[in-house]
C-alpha cells in the first residue's frame, strides 16, 4: 500500500484543504491498522465451523464440590459433569439389578470408562446429557426417595421428562424403560488436576 505524504509546516485556519487531507489520510491509516489486527484476532479464536465440528472444550472443574453438577456445551450437545459424593458411589452397586446394562457392554463409552463408575475417577462423572430415547434432556434427581415426586425407594439418579425413562448416578438405565440403551460418555482426559478437555481421548491429545 503506497503511502500518502502530507508537506510538512504549520496548518493554521488558512489551510483547509491541507486540514482535510491530513484527517482524510489518518482516518484511512486506523482503518487499515484495524483491518489488519481483527482477522488475526479472529484466527485466534475457535470458528463457529470447528466448534461445530467437535472442538475439544476445556472445563475448570475444581470448584466443582460434592454432590454438584455443572453443563458444558460440546457438539452442541449438553455435557453434565457431576462431582459424585461417597453415598452417590454407594447406590451404584445397589442399583446394578434393575438396570438394562449394568456393565456397560453396549459402546455408549469410552473403553477407559467401561466400569461401574463409567469414569476415569470414581467421583466424576462425564455425560452426554442426552436420553437415548428420543433426545430429550433428562432431569437430575438426586434425592432419596419421594422427595422429587419419584418413587418410595428411588436411590437418586435423572429423569427424562419426555417418557419417563429413569438411569442411575452413572447414567445407565434402568430395566423396562423407554430409552434403549445408557447414557453416551464423550471422550475426555484429564489436563491436570481439576482440568478436564472433553472431546478428546489421552491418546489422542
Amino acid at each position: 500500500m503506497t503511502a500518502c505524504v502530507v508537506p510538512a509546516g504549520p496548518i493554521g485556519p488558512a489551510d483547509p484543504k491541507r486540514r482535510q487531507l491530513l484527517v482524510a489520510t489518518t482516518a484511512a491509516g486506523a482503518a487499515a491498522g484495524i483491518g489488519v489486527v481483527i482477522p488475526l484476532v479472529s484466527s485466534m479464536m475457535p470458528s463457529e465451523r470447528a466448534k461445530a465440528a467437535g472442538a475439544p472444550v476445556e472445563v475448570d472443574i475444581s470448584r466443582l464440590a460434592p454432590g454438584q453438577m455443572m453443563t458444558v456445551e460440546w457438539r452442541g450437545k449438553p455435557v453434565w459433569i457431576i462431582h459424585r459424593t461417597e453415598e452417590m458411589l454407594a447406590s451404584l452397586k445397589k442399583s446394578e439389578p434393575n438396570l438394562v446394562d449394568p456393565g456397560s457392554q453396549e459402546p455408549q463409552q469410552p473403553e477407559y470408562a467401561t466400569n461401574e463408575y463409567r469414569s476415569i475417577k470414581p467421583e466424576v462423572m462425564v455425560a452426554i446429557g442426552i436420553c437415548t430415547h428420543l433426545g430429550c434432556s433428562p432431569t437430575e434427581k438426586f434425592e432419596h426417595g419421594d422427595a422429587q415426586g419419584m418413587q418410595a425407594d428411588w436411590p437418586g439418579g435423572f429423569l427424562c421428562p419426555c417418557h419417563g425413562s429413569q438411569f442411575d448416578l452413572a447414567g445407565r438405565v434402568y430395566k423396562n424403560m423407554p430409552a434403549p440403551t445408557n447414557l453416551e460418555i464423550p471422550p475426555h482426559h484429564y489436563l491436570a488436576e481439576g482440568r478436564l478437555l472433553i472431546g478428546e481421548d489421552k491418546s489422542a491429545a
